[in-house]
């Protein structure tokens, strides 16, 4: 038996391994491909650290700032409408009101100190005051588990502590591949960090990173616990997707062609930092299965993803927030649409955060879950 276990242990490290070797290999070629495909110098990309400088963007444009976000709008009014409509339902299933938890309330301890000092300068805490962002994103991640159990008796630190802790780990492979497609792109940058060697910018980045993951899922988990928040949506739209080859085949060659015209047109195609990600990753989990979120959109239930967006949007204001006032922070320059800035983020760029939340699922789930059959997935209209 301990024999089968062990087995299965590392068959599990082994189909994680492949797969995020598979994504982070297409992540980092295309790019490099397309800039060398158009003739720019290579290495300004793979220097590390990186240069903390601000790039001049494109100037504002009413054009597309209006073409941004009326596109958004028809995306999200369906969903917007149908929330509304089916939310006066009368049999909304009530949450489980469960005493907050000790850990919920030491880790609201711990936000309000970690946020005094990000945003003060204490001269006895000056040689902290660079890392302030992980204990304020352990914290929050620690406060909404103790607000889903709250409510459900039910949440990822006490039902899967193992999925939590690798969560960790594949958060902060995840957010490297953004920080190189920044290169090509380069819509954010950093200030702060001026002095840091290599070894030290890794450490100081990588912890950060590692918590991304952990509390989006946990966001969107926490916010499952609000049914009005997705009435209606699991007897939504069908959305019939391909078979399974057919899927992998295009969708991992549409990300490729992406992400090297990406490194080409960065200043037109920036936008694509936040979708071709989603793409690439639903073409290579369907090389063995589809993803779990396609399965369930297939038969109409679009709670997941909606939740995971909302959750993503959630997450987005808090980083944007903390960062504000940060020691160490990031800045943006965005072509076309770096005016109405909310904290340092321009106004639409908060609406990169849904198809983020929705990516975070998505990864999550190729790295860590078996591929799913479609028979697994229960139909919610049944």
């Amino acid at each position: 038996m301990d024999g089968k276990f062990s087995n299965h242990k590392i068959m599990f490290c082994l189909r994680a391994v492949r797969r995020l070797a598979g994504y982070m290999g297409l992540i980092i070629l295309c790019p490099l491909l397309g800039a060398w495909l158009d003739g720019k110098p290579l290495g300004p990309y793979l220097r590390f650290p990186p240069i903390p400088e601000r790039i001049h963007a494109p100037s504002f444009s009413w054009f597309v700032f209006f073409l941004i976000a009326a596109a958004s709008l028809l995306i999200l009014a369906p969903f917007l409408r149908r929330i509304i409509v089916s939310a006066t339902s009368p049999s909304m299933p009530r949450p489980a009101n469960k005493p907050f938890p000790v850990w919920g309330w030491l880790g609201l301890v711990m936000m309000l100190l970690a946020w005094i000092v990000a945003w003060n300068r204490f001269q006895w805490v000056e040689t902290l005051q660079e890392y302030t962002f992980t204990p304020l994103w352990l914290s929050y991640i620690l406060v909404v588990n103790g607000l889903t159990y709250s409510r459900s008796g039910h949440c990822l630190l006490r039902d899967r502590p193992r999925y939590l802790l690798l969560l960790f780990f594949v958060s902060a492979y995840f957010w490297w591949s953004f920080e190189f497609l920044n290169r090509f792109v380069q819509n954010w940058y950093y200030v702060g960090i001026a002095d840091f060697g290599p070894g030290r910018y890794f450490l100081y980045a990588t912890l950060p990173f590692a918590t991304v993951l952990p509390a989006v899922l946990g966001t969107a988990e926490w916010l499952q616990t609000f049914p009005k928040l997705t009435a209606g949506l699991n007897r939504f739209s069908p959305l019939p997707i391909m078979n399974n080859k057919v899927l992998a085949v295009t969708a991992i060659g549409a990300a490729s062609i992406g992400l090297i015209a990406l490194a080409i047109w960065p200043r037109q195609l920036y936008s694509l930092v936040w979708l071709l990600p989603i793409v690439l990753v639903i073409g290579l989990q369907s090389a063995t299965g589809k993803p779990k979120l396609l399965l369930e959109t297939e038969i109409g239930d679009w709670r997941r993803v909606w939740l995971l967006a909302i959750a993503g949007l959630v997450c987005g204001f808090f980083w944007e927030m903390w960062n504000a006032n940060s020691l160490a922070h990031w800045r943006y320059s965005i072509p076309y649409v770096q005016r109405f800035e909310i904290f340092a983020m321009p106004l639409l760029g908060y609406l990169g955060y849904l198809p983020f939340g929705i990516l975070c699922g998505l990864f999550a789930d190729f790295v860590l879950l078996s591929s799913p059959k479609k028979n697994d997935i229960k139909d919610p209209r049944t």
